[in-house]
């Protein structure tokens, strides 16, 4: 009986903190930096501020694990749409690439939560700390991608791609009728091909 009870409460905490996580990125989508606080969050997650205090040190250790979650689900996307892509490399390579520009990474939430996320970065250690091994993890997973197809530089490719393809994402993000999702992707599947072929 107690191992039933433990499981359930620990399952329990989990779903409370993936909760809180949720509401936080609803809050920063929402309302921005400025307007994302205790209150806010807690209002959105249906909770009390005392909850947020027991399962986070304080808002900015929520902040910091919403921002660590988002990666992980991001990173999750990317390595699925890898997997359904089937094996052959250059088709890895594109699902590795284009799953930015499908949902539920073109989420209009995500977008709000996300720059919030990279002006985090810009003054605070751990959030930088996160972007810096987020970035790195995609760009190390692009090159091994880039390898698989022959590329002469993985290292300088997977940059200069990780780059295009959060620009377009930005714009497509921010005005998805300047040239929709299917341009983007056409866009970066003819990038790969000159730097491939």
């Amino acid at each position: 009986m107690t191992a039933i009870r433990q499981a359930f409460t620990r399952e329990s905490a989990d779903a409370r903190r993936a909760d809180l996580i949720e509401a936080t990125a609803a809050c920063l989508a929402e309302h921005g930096i400025a307007g994302t606080n205790v209150r806010a969050i807690c209002a959105k997650a249906g909770v009390s501020p005392g909850l947020l205090r027991h399962y986070f040190g304080g808002i900015d250790d929520l902040v910091a694990a919403t921002y660590q979650a988002t990666s992980d689900r991001m990173d999750a996307i990317f390595m699925d749409a890898v997997a359904d892509a089937g094996g052959d490399p250059r088709a890895r390579l594109s699902a590795y690439l284009t799953a930015s520009f499908r949902p539920p990474v073109t989420d209009p939430e995500l977008l709000g939560a996300w720059t919030a996320f990279w002006a985090l970065a810009r003054s605070d250690t751990r959030m930088a700390a996160i972007h810096t091994a987020s970035y790195a993890g995609y760009r190390e997973r692009l090159g091994e991608l880039l390898t698989a197809c022959g590329a002469a530089d993985p290292g300088r490719l997977a940059i200069m791609l990780t780059a295009m393809v959060d620009g377009l994402w930005l714009e497509l993000s921010l005005d998805a009728a300047s040239f929709g999702a299917e341009a983007a992707a056409a866009m970066v599947e003819k990038a790969v091909a000159s730097l491939l072929d």
